[in-house]
């Protein structure tokens, strides 16, 4: 099944310019939303997982799913001041500007496989910024994933030396 029909561009958003990719479209379709977490195992076999972060807040869909599927403890990667308990934080830039993630202190205990999920693979600083918590904390990183690669502007040169898969790309 081609998942790119379940994508829809909407224009101008969150600024002039931007064409976002809307994934819930993907999303509301179970066959869609199912192959699409067949792609994303199927990139991992063999691996052992301890943990799964989402990254706020389209990454948290797939990566509960994972975390499921792989037997392994979700962990959310969040924007400033949403995390309850104590937390370390990176700043990163996106195509649009710029923002920092937390995660609590705890959530990963030193040598934990990770596998970092999100939704979007764009210029790479949010990816690059969850790396370096995962790996601030002691954790092992087994490959970044993404629903999504935009290509064209070249986030993988800031993750490069990780293990990236893209379900899809533009």
């Amino acid at each position: 099944m081609a998942l790119e029909p379940f994508i829809r561009d909407i224009a101008n958003f969150p600024k002039p310019g931007i064409i976002f990719k809307d994934i819930t479209p993907l999303l509301a379709n179970a066959a869609a939303t199912q192959e699409c977490l067949q792609l994303l195992i199927s990139s991992l076999k063999d691996k052992k997982i301890d943990k799964v972060i989402g990254v706020e807040s389209r990454g948290f869909f797939f990566a509960t799913l994972l975390a499921h599927h792989f037997n392994a403890g979700f962990i959310p990667v969040r924007k400033p001041k949403k995390l309850p308990f104590e937390t370390v934080s990176a700043s990163y830039e996106l195509e649009y500007g710029t923002d920092s993630l937390e995660i609590h202190i705890d959530a990963i205990e030193k040598g934990d496989k990770v596998l970092i999920h999100d939704d979007v693979l764009a210029t790479g600083g949010t990816a690059k910024a969850v790396c370096d918590l995962v790996e601030q904390l002691g954790g092992e990183i087994v490959q970044v994933n993404f629903l999504m690669e935009l290509s064209f502007l070249h986030g993988r040169e800031k993750i490069k030396g990780y293990d990236i898969y893209a379900a899809m790309n533009y």
